[in-house]
């Protein structure tokens, strides 16, 4: 709405009571562009001794820097080094460390788009790593892609199909140190990028492995 000059006198209210609520939330956000991860935890170390830390977000995992060393070398070696060095800085502060990562081309190239390990760009260390690795897939982002002419029988089971996946979204767990994996089911608004428990009657079983 905002981009649009679509905004009402009482949408900038609530945007301004927002604003005023969200300033008193203890939520720091560094946006230096290519940090180290010496960086990183220095930064990290610093607003734990001064503010409280109780969990660090990065997005995403392929920004960060490693040491000049390993940059040297290739990219793979460098990933290890971060991801060695986040989960020594969760132990250290004894804070949970959420990363993003960018997944690999190659699942465009399959039938089934559903992310695997496998896909993790640079996998090899971030797999072996995380305590927990979650994808999140969406069937309506590709089938909306597939639509074929109305009025023809495909068109009739491709909106059916639509149907079926409109809103909804899967958590895929694809790994779990201490528990099971498996894939939940959650609905989504994409306006507002939200995902929240599907209404009973939509409510797909959990498959767990």
């Amino acid at each position: 709405k905002i981009r649009r000059g679509e905004i009402t006198e009482t949408d900038f209210e609530k945007l301004v009571a927002c604003s005023q609520t969200m300033q008193k939330i203890p939520l720091f956000i560094d946006q230096t562009g290519g940090i180290s991860i010496a960086q990183l935890a220095a930064r990290a170390r610093r607003l734990k001794r001064q503010r409280g830390l109780d969990v660090i977000v990065i997005d995403y995992i392929q920004l960060l820097q490693g040491s000049s060393a390993k940059a040297s070398q290739n990219r793979v070696q460098e990933i290890t080094e971060i991801t060695t060095g986040l989960k020594a800085l969760g132990k250290e502060l004894g804070v949970p460390i959420i990363a993003l990562s960018q997944l690999s081309r190659q699942v465009e190239s399959r039938d089934d788009k559903r992310p695997q390990l496998s896909d993790l760009r640079e996998s090899g260390s971030i797999e072996q790593d995380a305590d927990v690795v979650l994808f999140v897939y969406r069937e309506e982002y590709y089938l909306k892609n597939k639509e074929p002419k109305p009025g023809t029988l495909e068109y009739t089971q491709w909106e059916t199909d639509m149907n079926e996946v409109r809103g909804k979204a899967e958590v895929i767990i694809a790994k779990q140190r201490h528990g099971p994996t498996g894939t939940v089911s959650l609905a989504f608004t994409g306006e507002f990028t939200r995902f929240s428990n599907l209404a009973a009657e939509h409510h797909l079983p959990e498959r767990y492995e």
